[in-house]
């Protein structure tokens, strides 16, 4: 019995190990990036990193396919271990992914998480509402789209977990 109890656990733990090792860009690309270049510092000087391999990851604005491949904006958002961009209002601003092939802009939509690794080429000016912005343009070696986040936020607790005084009437004045 303590045998096999001993060999689910090892099987248990080895499973969250391999997990935990899993990431969205490949070993060999995230081996390339610069991972001290930051969204704002190329804004604000972009001639200093052309050419520069860079993984940044956000959400989704707009998509289209041209001659040259498809382009994508994308709002950057801080990432989290796996490099899947945090539920965070925090942005360094914006820049332009372009996917040398075709993707399909219907699946690649609107507020859809993305994480992309690739080289920064140039910088294009392009209409943000009423003003001109810089969008630092990464040349997409690897794109990963993220599955659509569930809605559930944590676990419910059912209703006989809690003794009758937790509940609303009884614990005011207990404490």
């Amino acid at each position: 019995m303590k045998k096999t109890l001993m060999i689910l656990l090892l099987i248990f733990c080895l499973g969250l190990f391999i997990s935990g090792c899993v990431s969205s860009i490949s070993k060999e690309i995230r081996s390339q990036v610069d991972f001290s270049v930051r969204l704002n510092d190329v804004r604000e000087d972009p001639e200093n990193y052309l050419d520069k391999m860079v993984l940044w990851a956000g959400v989704i604005v707009s998509a289209e396919n041209l001659k040259e491949g498809t382009l994508i904006e994308i709002v950057q958002k801080p990432t989290n271990s796996e490099k899947r961009p945090r539920n965070v209002d925090q942005s360094e601003g914006r820049f332009l992914a372009l996917h040398e092939g075709y993707l399909d802009v219907a699946i690649y939509a609107e507020d859809r998480e993305v994480t992309v690794a690739g080289n920064i080429k140039e910088t294009r000016k392009r209409p943000l509402g009423e003003i001109e912005y810089a969008y630092p343009v990464v040349y997409a070696k690897e794109i990963h789209l993220w599955p659509v986040r569930s809605e559930k936020t944590g676990y419910i607790y059912p209703a006989w977990h809690y003794p009758s005084w937790y509940y609303y009437p009884y614990w005011r004045g207990r404490w």
